[in-house]
C-alpha cells in the first residue's frame, strides 16, 4: 500500500528528489496522479513555490488535451477529459525526451492547457536541460491501458493526490464556474463525464509510491 503524506511532508519529501537529482547529475521525474478537481494543480503549485528558483519545471498532462476540433470529428466532445479524449502517446514521447535531455541539449517545449480557452497551446513551456526536477501532473499517470501504461515506468516518483469527495466535488465544480460554465452546467459537468472519469483514477491509486490527502 502507498505511504499517506500531508501537503507539507509532500514538500520535503519533493526536496529529498530534488538533492537526489542534484547529487547524481541525473534528472528526476516527478508525477502526481488523481482524479478531476483532487487538488494536482494546487499540490504542484506549492512544491514549485517552495523549491529552489529555478530547480524545477512543471509540464502537466492536460497540454495533451485533443483540441475541440478533433474531439468533434471523432464524437467524442460530451466525454472531454476521458483517457482517449488526449493524445497519450505523444505525452509519452514528451516524457521520453525530458527524461534523456542532457545538460547541453536545447530546452524541451512542452505545450500546455489553456483553460480560460478550453484548448491546448503548443510550445507554450520551456524546460531547460539542466533543470534537475521535472514535476508532470495529470489524470492518468498510472493507468495500465493503452499508451498511459508506458507512462509510470518512466517517472522516479510516482504520488496520487486525494481530498475529501465532497470538498473535491466543491473545487471541481468552482473550477468549471470560473472558467466560464453555468452553475447547473458546472454540476452536471463534474457530477457526471468528471465523476465517470474519476471512479477510473481511484482504480490506479494503488499503483502510486505516495498518496498526498488534502484538505
Amino acid at each position: 500500500m502507498p505511504a499517506e503524506l500531508s501537503a507539507e511532508q509532500a514538500v520535503d519529501a519533493a526536496r529529498v528528489l530534488l538533492d537526489e537529482a542534484l547529487r547524481s547529475g541525473a534528472r528526476r521525474v516527478l508525477g502526481i496522479a488523481g482524479a478531476p478537481g483532487s487538488g494536482k494543480s494546487s499540490l504542484t503549485a506549492l512544491l514549485a513555490e517552495q523549491l529552489p528558483v529555478g530547480s524545477c519545471a512543471v509540464v502537466p498532462m492536460d497540454g495533451f488535451h485533443l483540441a475541440d476540433v478533433a474531439l468533434t470529428r471523432l464524437g467524442r466532445s460530451g466525454r472531454k477529459g476521458a483517457p482517449d479524449t488526449f493524445d497519450a502517446a505523444g505525452y509519452v514521447a514528451l516524457l521520453q525526451r525530458l527524461r534523456t535531455a542532457m545538460p547541453q541539449d536545447p530546452p524541451v517545449w512542452a505545450p500546455m492547457f489553456q483553460r480560460d480557452l478550453e484548448q491546448p497551446l503548443a510550445g507554450a513551456i520551456e524546460v531547460a536541460a539542466d533543470v534537475p526536477l521535472v514535476i508532470t501532473e495529470g489524470n492518468y499517470l498510472l493507468c495500465e491501458d493503452g499508451p498511459w501504461a508506458q507512462v509510470r515506468g518512466m517517472l522516479d516518483a510516482r504520488w496520487f493526490v486525494e481530498a475529501p469527495e465532497e470538498l473535491r466535488h466543491q473545487w471541481l465544480i468552482e473550477r468549471h464556474e470560473r472558467f466560464g460554465k453555468s452553475p447547473a452546467a458546472a454540476r452536471e459537468w463534474a457530477l457526471g463525464p468528471d465523476e465517470d472519469n474519476a471512479r477510473l483514477i481511484a482504480g490506479t491509486r494503488d499503483r502510486a509510491d505516495v498518496v498526498v490527502q488534502l484538505s
